[in-house]
């Protein structure tokens, strides 16, 4: 049997390719997203849905990751459009009620939060799926299989589909035409010993390629799965190596930035491709997950 078609839409953030992904899946009647962007890429969600001859009316379901704004922001929007919502039981509530992680969010991006997320829209309740860890999800003759792969969020889940790894954030950021991976380790729920238990829980499955929503598909799941783990354990000697000296949060964003930019400069990424990087992984952003981990977890 051939394996179902997977589109990746290029949600085209802030003018740029190859930054954030939704998956398009077809089964009969049922047009299924993976992920629905923030809400300041509905253009962009719009114009790859035209090119399948669809619209966003089309959609009667999406399944979500997690809550991150860059990942969920549409969610609400696309459920007033007619569509289902699947979430973890976690982020569930901030869907319903999303002013707490709004405001969360606001007090970070400041008055940059209409142009780089654009509009949050709450998702009705009656429209609200919640599944359960590892509880099949079937829609028409497709099955998903969402699995709780905490590390980077505690609402966290990974979607396994025919023999596709859905990794969300989880499976790090890996731009098309470089071997290269970076983690994204933004507040507050960052816990790398969590991270790496469900790495070691994505390698039991039986997947021959990963889609990551930035960006796209790759077809060495493992390889690519070792270089999470390295890049969490490439984050834990760096903080071993700084935090003892407590250095303010500025410049701890200045020295992350620093060897993430070193570090692109070795692998020679090209300028265009280390700004996609920067907008699908703010280094600044986990240089604040990365303190506030230190501080809450191994100083606790």
């Amino acid at each position: 049997m051939a394996p179902t078609r997977v589109v990746t839409l290029d949600l085209n953030f802030q003018g740029r390719p190859h930054a954030i992904a939704a998956y398009l899946i077809r089964q009969g009647d049922s047009v299924i997203l993976i992920e629905s962007g923030p809400g300041s890429t509905l253009a962009g969600l719009e114009a790859g849905l035209a090119k399948e001859g669809l619209s966003p009316r089309h959609v009667t379901h999406v399944l979500l990751t997690h809550i991150h704004l860059d990942h969920a922001g549409a969610a609400g929007w696309l459920a007033r459009q007619g569509a289902q919502v699947y979430v973890h039981p976690v982020g569930a509530p901030h869907m319903l009620n999303p002013e707490k992680l709004l405001a969360s969010a606001a007090r970070i991006y400041g008055e940059r939060m209409e142009s780089l997320w654009g509009e949050f829209l709450p998702v009705p309740e009656s429209q609200l799926c919640i599944p359960k860890d590892a509880e099949a999800i079937k829609i028409g003759g497709a099955e998903f299989i969402p699995l709780h792969t905490p590390g980077h969020a505690e609402h966290h889940y990974s979607y396994l589909f025919e023999d596709i790894l859905f990794s969300g954030d989880v499976g790090g950021v890996r731009i098309p035409g470089y071997r290269y991976l970076r983690v994204p380790m933004p507040p507050p729920e960052l816990h790398i010993e969590r991270w790496h238990e469900s790495i070691a829980r994505l390698r039991r499955e039986k997947c021959s390629r990963i889609a990551p929503t930035h960006f796209g598909f790759f077809d060495d799941p493992q390889w690519h799965l070792d270089e999470v783990e390295k890049g969490l354990l490439s984050a834990s000697r760096w903080l071993e190596q700084t935090m003892p000296s407590d250095p303010p949060i500025e410049e701890l964003r200045r020295r992350f930035t620093d060897w993430m930019t070193a570090e692109g400069k070795r692998m020679g990424l090209d300028e265009e491709t280390a700004q996609v990087y920067e907008l699908a992984n703010p280094p600044g952003m986990s240089a604040d997950g990365l303190q506030r981990y230190w501080r809450k977890v191994r100083g606790a």
